[in-house]
């Protein structure tokens, strides 16, 4: 294996809260109404300074998906996740996007998301709002 070379990020980013890379841009997420089982989940169209694990189905929220973790390429923290595919015709628009648990991220300002009452015990997925 290669030497990883990590990316730096400009303007107002997320990284990781055990070793601070960057993974993302506040201007790339596209959705903040995800959940995950400790709580808020932000679906983002990049991420990077990230390795992915082994695909894998799961069944979440909103229906079956083949998803892989990603991971921290710094710390190697598990940091989130990336739709691969979505076995839901609704749900297809998530392919190819990433999930960052905002438990395991620090915001562009610094703050660490702590486990909120609203977390759920199983399952992560979108609100059906």
């Amino acid at each position: 294996m290669g030497r990883l070379f990590q990316v730096t990020l400009e303007g107002s980013v997320y990284s990781c809260k055990h070793c601070h890379t960057h993974l993302a841009v506040l201007d790339d997420i596209i959705s903040k109404a995800f959940h995950c089982r400790h709580g808020k989940a932000y679906l983002f169209d990049k991420v990077v300074n990230i390795t992915a694990g082994e695909k894998e189905d799961r069944l979440m929220m909103t229906g079956m998906h083949t998803v892989v973790d990603i991971f921290c390429i710094g710390c190697g923290s598990i940091v989130g996740w990336k739709y691969e595919a979505a076995h839901e015709k609704s749900q297809k628009y998530k392919e190819g996007k990433f999930i960052l648990e905002r438990f395991k991220v620090l915001g562009p300002d610094g703050s660490n998301y702590l486990i909120a009452q609203e977390a759920q015990p199983v399952g992560s997925d979108a609100d059906d709002a």
